[in-house]
């Protein structure tokens, strides 16, 4: 699950991570009051306004402005809220704003000067271990830093069983050029940033810039967090923060339907049931010629009714040419598949795309005849190279 970067802020300084404080809002007059409060706690006369959405790159897309009077606060949020940003996380529709983070200003003159760095922390499958990936180029995209200052791009991996340890931590301060109390404060930050990505099941922790103000404090000026899905269940505070206005609709309704629902970018929906039969599926619908649309397991009870509200999720997208149903009857009986299959395109009235349905394992015979005989525009194959043959026939 995504968060926005004040909700992640929130989670991290919770372990002793210093931010740049901020405070959260959803209109004009409410951003003039959070920074008369902002100059009131910090002594701040200059502000950050912040979009909120669900992706990078705001900055370049016009959602991050500063703002030297009240008057500008308000004038910067007004046009940020209810605007749409299109960066290259969020694809050509973009996203609306529908809440701004008016934050602090950390920039501020002193005795030295300020430095930006990047760092995240996310699991190394190959390893089974946790990286903390780190670089001297802050505030620009980790991609554009790999690419032409793979030099300047540090990893430092930590046994999960042992947690971060101090050398580590001084390790990652020191290739950071640090010295002095700033030293000492990117040990501090990345002890606890490191316990706050553990501490909250995350995914992905990502700090981007880790700001050296000019007093040398150490400050984490954005945060992008993702939790595991698979451990929310031990973060009630933390599912209070979903905000399904940022995910994609489709998604939120086949989730609500108790389905594992992606949309992609394709040409053939897919009705599957079991993650890994769905992935060969979409290496099939590939080498076929088509694209997959999404990727959509039912699970082990694909009856009536889901079946339904699987396909009508599928027929949302405008871009489906044809659907192929890859069942394999294990837990359940293909002839019963076969029968929701029948009950769901009855029940939802004209379908104009081909349906290819492909069932596998107990009574698939049976199930392919009551396919064969419904009368229904329904195509049926019991071998996948047979379904293959169907897709590439109804793709072109």
């Amino acid at each position: 699950m995504n968060l926005h970067e004040y909700q992640g802020k929130e989670l991290v300084k919770r372990y002793g991570v210093k931010i740049q404080e901020g405070i959260p809002v959803d209109s004009p007059e409410q951003a003039v009051e959070a920074a008369r409060q902002l100059q009131s706690d910090t002594g701040t006369s200059i502000w950050v306004v912040k979009a909120q959405i669900h992706a990078g790159g705001r900055g370049k897309a016009g959602g991050v402005k500063v703002a030297k009077s009240l008057d500008e606060v308000y004038e910067k949020a007004s046009k940020i809220l209810g605007a749409t940003l299109v960066t290259p996380q969020t694809g050509a529709k973009g996203k609306v704003v529908h809440k701004v983070l008016i934050a602090q200003d950390v920039y501020y003159p002193g005795p030295s000067d300020t430095k930006e760095f990047y760092m995240s922390i996310l699991l190394d499958r190959e390893k089974s271990r946790n990286v903390i990936i780190y670089s001297t180029e802050g505030g620009m995209d980790i991609e554009e830093v790999a690419e032409n200052h793979p030099d300047k791009l540090h990893k430092e991996w930590v046994d999960p069983a042992l947690g971060i340890q101090g050398f580590q931590a001084r390790r990652i301060a020191f290739n950071l050029g640090l010295s002095g109390n700033a030293f000492k404060e990117m040990v501090k930050f990345v002890g606890s940033l490191y316990n706050a990505y553990v501490g909250n099941d995350c995914s992905m922790l990502e700090i981007n810039p880790v700001l050296k103000t000019s007093d040398d404090k150490i400050i984490a000026v954005d945060t992008k967090c993702v939790i595991d899905n698979n451990a929310l269940y031990r973060h009630a505070d933390v599912q209070g923060m979903r905000d399904i206005t940022e995910e994609d609709p489709t998604e939120v309704e086949a989730g609500a339907a108790g389905l594992n629902f992606v949309k992609l970018d394709g040409n053939v929906g897919c009705m599957v049931n079991g993650a890994g039969l769905a992935m060969a599926t979409m290496d099939i619908i590939k080498a076929s010629g088509g694209n997959p649309a999404n990727f959509l397991d039912v699970g082990g009870t694909a009856d009536a009714k889901r079946v339904e509200t699987a396909f009508k999720i599928i027929l949302k997208d405008p871009n489906v040419k044809a659907i192929l149903v890859n069942i394999f009857g294990g837990i359940v009986r293909c002839d019963r598949v076969a029968q929701g299959v029948i009950d769901a395109y009855k029940n939802i009235g004209t379908i104009n795309v081909p349906i290819i349905v492909r069932l596998q394992g107990t009574n698939a015979e049976e199930a392919k005849k009551m396919i064969d005989e419904s009368g229904l525009q329904v195509r049926s194959a019991i071998l996948l190279r047979e379904a293959a043959t169907l897709v590439k026939e109804a793709v072109g």
